[in-house]
Formats: structure tokens, C-alpha cells, sequence
């Protein structure tokens, strides 16, 4: 008999803090990735995919076959392996359909019109919400959680949440809301529906930034994050969440790599087209996102 859930595998990339998934079904062996991440070297603008080869490799061993690579979100603090792995694992890719809202903000920003003329294409399938599909014998479903970003949604998979970076660990609370297109009271909204779900359900977040310096961790429950988030704790409402995650973003620098990672992301995942010498290149915004100030090594929440 097939469990209620999957099996997850978590991938984590250590310099970005981020979680990447392998989804399956142990029942038939079919699976799904989630939020593959592919390197790139800020200093050198090189891109590697050790990570998503390390997750291509995994499916192997393990005699899975992937019916989906998806991301929940168009990424700020790393680039997205999704195209690849799409291409390598021959898999329709996806992501929420609500990614045109951010593509149209960012078209403006960068300069590119095709981010608003041609991206839905870059995706195989843009989810609705509410919209259900199958990892071999599990039912998927795609829930709009916007907040952190106005495209992001969760995949429901059995008695598994991924989250993406709505929820942290409890003890590192919750996602920033201050990029462009973004909502503290959104998110506020997202968390409430997320932590309505069963108490044993199993929450798959999309970064650890491992604060005291802790092992890397990404799995929690909905019963964890009630008791001990610290962003939640004595039951907020909705104004205190606001304030609190408003003060906060106002402290926290841009991402390092968040300018040159929404391009690749907003393509899902694709590098921008070779010029004639054959290379590709990023496009920065000078001077639009306000004076210069020091930079983590990591994204911060």
C-alpha cells in the first residue's frame, strides 16, 4: 500500500543557504524537483551545476523518473538549475502562472520587453491556483501563497508543504517582503493558510541561513512552526506581523546576487542569449535600488 506522502531528498547549496527537493512516490517511483539551484560565481559571473548534477545523479541510483522540475517562485539569492534539469531529465518544467506580474515589473527595470512579450514561455506549464496534478500515483496541488513575491505558490503533495520562502525554520522565522512586487500583509495571509493545514503536515522551506551557527535544516511541521516560530509567536495578528516584518526588511541589504539572478530565473532559468562572440551577458541597473551598503554572503530573512 502507498503512503499517504512522498519520499523527499533535500539538496542543500551552502552558499546560498539554499533547499532543493526530489520528490517521489514510492509507489511507483515517479518523482518531482523543486527549486534546483544552479551555481554561479559572482566574482568570476561563472555558472556551474554541480548541484543539479548531484540531484540528476540521485534520480538515477535510485531508478526514479522525473515527470516534473518545478520552481515555486522566481528566485532573489540564487540562480535556478530548472531549464537544465528540464532539458537533462526530459521533463515539462513549471512554476505559477502569477510569474507574469513579476516579469512585467522587472521588464521595466532591466530593459528587456521579451520578459513581457515571450515569458510564459519560458515554463512547459504556468499553475493556477487550485490547479492538481500527478508525481506518479500522488495528487499535486498548487496553492497561490504570494508575499515574499507576487508569483509564489505552494506545492501540497500528500502530508508535505513546500513552502518555498514563505516559512523558515522556527527559529528563523519568516520570508522578507520587500522586493519588488512584494507584501508583508500578503504574506501574513499565506502563513495563516499555510499553518491551517493538519498539525503533523511536513513543511519543506527553500533556505536555512543556520543561524548560531546550527546544522543546515529544512523540514519542520505545521505544529512546530505554531509553537515556535519566532515571527508567530503568541498568536500575532495581522498588524503586529506587518510592523515587525516591515521594521525588519527596512535593516536587511539587497542580496548579493538577487540583480543578476532574476534575469536567468525570469527566463526560467535560462542564460540570456549568446551575442556574436559567444557570450552571454547580465544587464545591472545602476543607481535603482537606493546607495550602497555592505553585503552578506547569503540572502537574509
Amino acid at each position: 500500500m502507498t503512503p499517504r506522502g512522498p519520499l523527499v531528498e533535500g539538496f542543500y547549496d551552502e552558499g546560498t543557504g539554499s533547499a532543493a527537493y526530489v520528490v517521489a512516490d514510492p509507489g511507483t517511483g515517479r518523482c518531482a524537483v523543486i527549486d534546483p539551484v544552479l551555481g554561479f560565481d559572482r566574482d568570476s559571473g561563472a555558472t556551474d551545476t554541480r548541484l543539479a548534477d548531484a540531484i540528476a545523479e540521485h534520480i538515477r541510483t535510485r531508478g526514479l523518473t522525473a515527470e516534473w522540475v518545478l520552481d515555486t517562485h522566481p528566485h532573489a539569492d540564487h540562480l535556478s538549475a530548472v531549464a537544465y534539469l528540464g532539458e537533462r531529465l526530459a521533463a515539462p518544467t513549471g512554476i505559477g502562472e502569477r510569474v507574469t506580474a513579476v516579469q512585467e515589473i522587472w521588464a521595466d527595470i532591466y530593459r528587456l520587453p521579451e520578459l513581457r512579450t515571450e515569458g510564459h514561455r519560458y515554463w512547459d506549464r504556468l499553475f493556477a491556483e487550485g490547479d492538481r496534478f500527478r508525481i506518479g500515483g500522488l495528487e499535486v496541488e498548487v496553492v497561490f501563497s504570494p508575499g515574499h513575491t507576487a508569483a509564489s505558490v505552494t506545492y501540497l503533495v500528500g502530508d508535505a508543504a513546500f513552502v518555498h520562502d514563505t516559512l523558515f525554520m522556527p527559529d528563523s522565522g519568516t520570508a522578507r517582503a520587500d522586493f519588488p512586487g512584494g507584501d508583508a500583509r500578503a504574506l501574513y495571509r499565506s502563513i495563516r493558510r499555510i499553518l491551517s493545514l493538519p498539525p503533523q503536515t511536513r513543511l519543506f522551506t527553500g533556505h536555512d541561513y543556520r543561524p548560531g551557527g546550527r546544522e543546515a535544516r529544512w523540514e519542520s511541521t505545521v505544529a512546530e512552526q505554531r509553537a515556535r516560530n519566532i515571527h508567530l509567536l503568541d498568536d500575532v495578528g495581522e498588524e503586529a506581523f506587518v510592523r515587525l516584518r516591515e521594521e525588519r526588511d527596512r535593516t536587511l541589504p539587497l542580496p548579493g546576487l538577487m540583480l543578476a539572478a532574476l534575469q536567468v530565473n525570469l527566463r526560467g532559468g535560462r542564460l540570456p542569449e549568446p551575442e556574436a562572440n559567444g557570450s552571454s551577458y547580465l544587464k545591472l541597473p545602476l543607481n535603482r535600488f537606493g546607495p550602497a551598503t555592505a553585503q552578506r554572503p547569503l540572502d537574509v530573512e
